[in-house]
């Protein structure tokens, strides 16, 4: 086949190009330059689309052989995933910008020119498989090592999308080895550290970055029971869980940490409480996409069993499930919880399964406890 491989720098998309060069396919490189002023982006193993990466890029393509070009998505990635970003914390969720950025960008916006340029698939290094099943459908599952497992953040990926997906790392056992067939390649990037946290917020201060985004009113601090506790200086900046940072000046009555539980940008409040309110056992999500061919009880109410994971390298928890179609139209993925889960924030991406598959994703709306009611708090 003729396979764009994307090149992120990285140890995982150097060794995945290498095998589908060994496996005998016609490869061609390409690094995403996802913005204009790379000295804005994340360096080192902080981030995953900065001149070293494409410098680490180029010389992984030169030792393999294969053609290498750095494609522009910058205006794209402003508009899909910083923009995005932006609006999700002005309207009080956390987006997870890694999600939007394989859904829109790596998945998307690449694989659309890479088939209008004539290649049969794009080649990555995520750790996933794409198994096909008796009909020959794709479907998406998690890789053999379910420690360095991303179908999670693959979770978005529709069935056209999959059907020109190549993932060459779906059964490697383990990064030590994809690390030493590096070095055995005489690839650089052996030793590289793994990139992580947000590209596109070079110091890692997301509050301090989003303050120059977006305005910032004061507004109350306030108990689950209503009660005024103090004051913040923008609901925008805080996120469900978050414990430091509240600057209460002191402490609850029980002596016990408090954690953000919700957060209101229209009525500019923040809602803390005890850790034990922010268990959850019902998740409610926006934006539903099925990850190859949805099962037949996908239907509206019809009610299926699953696997639900809200985070990249979080514990799935059992639940059931059901498709709901809201008053507007709009459906919603409704899953209730087996165990409650803690810390779960609006905007972050619930990503269902069924044993290993991957059967879809929706961005979490709503997270609902029975042990407190939002209502009490006017």
């Amino acid at each position: 086949m003729k396979v764009l491989a994307a090149m992120s720098g990285g140890v995982d998309s150097a060794v995945a190009a290498a095998r589908a060069v060994e496996a005998g396919h016609d490869v061609v490189g390409v690094h995403l330059a996802l913005s204009r002023m790379p000295g804005t982006l994340r360096t080192g193993s902080r981030g995953c689309c900065t001149i070293e990466d494409s410098s680490d890029a180029w010389r992984a393509c030169d030792k393999l052989g294969i053609p290498f070009y750095v494609w522009d998505f910058s205006d794209r990635f402003a508009e899909d995933v910083v923009d995005d970003f932006i609006s999700e914390y002005e309207a009080g969720r956390t987006p997870n910008p890694c999600m939007r950025c394989n859904e829109k960008i790596k998945f998307a916006a690449l694989l659309e020119k890479a088939l209008a340029l004539g290649f049969d698939a794009v080649c990555t290094g995520h750790y996933a498989k794409v198994i096909r099943d008796e009909a020959g459908n794709p479907e998406l599952h998690r890789a053999a090592d379910w420690a360095k497992d991303q179908s999670y953040v693959l979770g978005v990926l529709t069935h056209q999308q999959l059907e020109h997906c190549m993932f060459p790392l779906a059964e490697t056992p383990s990064k030590a080895q994809v690390r030493a067939e590096a070095a055995e390649r005489g690839l650089t990037v052996a030793n590289k550290p793994d990139s992580h946290d947000i590209c596109f917020i070079p110091d890692g201060d997301t509050r301090g970055w989003l303050a120059e985004r977006i305005e910032m009113t004061p507004g109350k601090i306030v108990d689950q029971d209503g009660n005024e506790l103090g004051e913040h200086t923008g609901a925008q900046a805080f996120t469900v869980g978050q414990r430091k940072g509240l600057r209460l000046g002191r402490p609850a009555a029980d002596g016990k940490p408090r954690f953000v539980l919700e957060i209101r940008p229209k009525d500019n409040k923040v809602i803390v409480g005890p850790e034990a309110l922010l268990a959850v056992d019902e998740l409610r999500g926006i934006r539903v996409s099925w990850a190859g061919r949805p099962i037949s009880e996908v239907g509206l109410g019809t009610e299926f069993d699953c696997m639900v994971q809200v985070r990249a390298h979080g514990d799935p928890v059992a639940a059931v499930a059901h498709v709901e179609q809201q008053a507007d139209g709009v459906c919603q993925l409704v899953t209730r919880l087996v165990e409650p889960m803690r810390g779960v924030a609006p905007g972050q991406t619930m990503v269902v399964y069924q044993d290993s598959r991957v059967l879809g994703q929706a961005t979490i709306d709503s997270a609902r406890s029975t042990a407190w009611d939002p209502a009490k708090v006017s």
